[in-house]
């Protein structure tokens, strides 16, 4: 293949080419309620060729292999095309790499017939617990990406990208009163991370039931302690987007806003995103434009001092490339986006965190929200009631809204343990290319102020 490749980059007349080819295999089965909803499985083969002339990209994406030279040739031709200015892309040294997947219970080699079965098996937990759970979604799905890629600067990378989820959804229902409970799992070492998963689907359904006879929160102001799910949630979809250097590049408001050496929160607090990070879904060694992924600090005790690029934004802007040029297959062109992005621990135990807080909320998990530049809405899936210092009653309807800046700033207490949020199906969206496999982590954070929707 490398030959190949490098055959083909040589008919290349354009200041920069690459090309990316992946031979993907893929099985998928989903249950909604006692119906087998979908189960299936397919292969599939192709590529894009990306071209730069005079500051323009040309693109040709294809299913056979066969006829790169012409597909080159296509994409140098529609670059030229487009390119009226001088083009601004970062060097970085050429890299030559093989990276094998290391799976324990590959997937591949399991049949289709067991895998339904597996997941059968929680679908039943999940419907047969209470008379008022009135249907689910039990959805697996796994993959094997292998990627070739190369480019004209002389780098050829072969990469394996293994991937597997599960996600549990339970419904209750009692009158016009519908509650859900959730559980998902994920990961790149095999089939064995959603084996034994029989607690969490009863936990699903056991929250769901339990969820119709809890109280809506009332509105308000509260201090609000979130579970480490949410504050990478959070963090991820409020402030990491702000953080992709497209975005800001193109936005003469934000460019005002997201200047580095500014202050964004206290001294405690430090967010990362981290391609390199062991085991988590959004790892590969390299961006998909063989850029080496790294430690990138965005807020580091407390002022703003990177942001993520590609080698294109990294260019225009004047700093270095991050190895955040991610695509969802060979069908897109990389663009900037986050790998896994995370609050880093502090140094307060969560009993510290609670103790003091005279009227405040737990809040777990996330079902749902939105962001509009630097203003967030989110639900949490459930929450708790902190009542002098202790956990106290179960609550729904729990809608965080506010600025991420003022919201950063309010954040006075950080966890002393950094997690992780389970890998399951679904993942980040941007610009038609969803869902990118990416990772959200952090500590329990608690913050001052925070507007609270629900009951007046």
């Amino acid at each position: 293949m490398r030959e190949r490749l490098e055959e083909a980059l040589r008919k290349s007349d354009a200041e920069y080419t690459e090309i990316r080819i992946e031979d993907v295999a893929s099985s998928w089965i989903s249950f909604r309620g006692e119906e087998l909803d979908s189960i299936g499985s397919s292969k599939t083969v192709g590529g894009i060729v990306r071209a730069l002339v005079k500051g323009g990209w040309g693109y040709s994406t294809f299913n056979d292999i066969n006829n790169l030279n012409v597909r080159v040739k296509e994409a140098c031709e529609s670059a030229k095309m487009i390119g009226k200015e001088e083009s601004k892309f970062a060097q970085v040294e050429p890299v030559v790499d093989c990276i094998k997947a290391e799976l324990v219970k590959d997937f591949r080699e399991i049949l289709l017939s067991h895998k339904k079965s597996v997941i059968e098996e929680y679908n039943k937990i999940v419907l047969g617990y209470h008379e008022k759970i009135k249907t689910s979604i039990v959805a697996y799905g796994d993959s094997f990406r292998k990627i070739w890629f190369a480019n004209s600067d002389g780098s050829y990378i072969e990469d394996e990208r293994p991937n597997t989820t599960l996600y549990i959804s339970a419904t209750a229902r009692d009158g016009d009163n519908v509650q859900h409970g959730m559980e998902s799992t994920g990961g790149m070492t095999g089939f064995q991370i959603v084996e034994g998963f029989h607690e969490k689907a009863e936990a699903s359904a056991k929250r769901a039931v339990e969820l119709l006879s809890a109280p809506p929160v009332t509105g308000g102001k509260y201090t609000v302690i979130t579970n480490p799910n949410l504050t990478g949630v959070f963090v991820h979809e409020a402030f990491g987007h702000l953080s992709e250097a497209d975005f800001i590049y193109e936005n003469e408001g934000m460019k005002e806003i997201m200047v580095l050496g500014k202050r964004f929160g206290s001294d405690i607090l430090n967010i990362i995103d981290d391609g390199s990070y062991p085991g988590q879904i959004g790892t590969h060694k390299y961006d998909d434009e063989g850029v080496r992924t790294r430690k990138n600090y965005l807020i580091k005790d407390g002022i703003l001092v990177g942001r993520l690029h590609s080698r294109e934004t990294s260019a225009k802007m004047g700093e270095m490339p991050t190895g955040n040029a991610r695509s969802i297959g060979y069908q897109f062109p990389p663009i900037v986006r986050m790998t896994n992005t995370y609050i880093d621990k502090g140094n307060s135990s969560f009993e510290d965190m609670i103790k003091d807080v005279k009227l405040g909320i737990y809040a777990l998990d996330m079902i749902g929200g939105q962001t509009a530049m630097e203003m967030f809405t989110f639900s949490a899936a459930y929450a708790y009631m902190i009542r002098d210092g202790k956990i106290a009653e179960l609550i729904r309807d729990v809608v965080l809204t506010g600025n991420v800046f003022e919201t950063l700033l309010n954040i006075d207490m950080i966890g002393d343990k950094l997690e992780w949020a389970p890998g399951g199906p679904g993942g980040c969206g941007k610009s038609a290319q969803s869902p990118l496999p990416v990772g959200f982590g952090g500590p329990h954070i608690r913050i001052q102020n925070v507007v609270v929707g629900g009951r007046q």
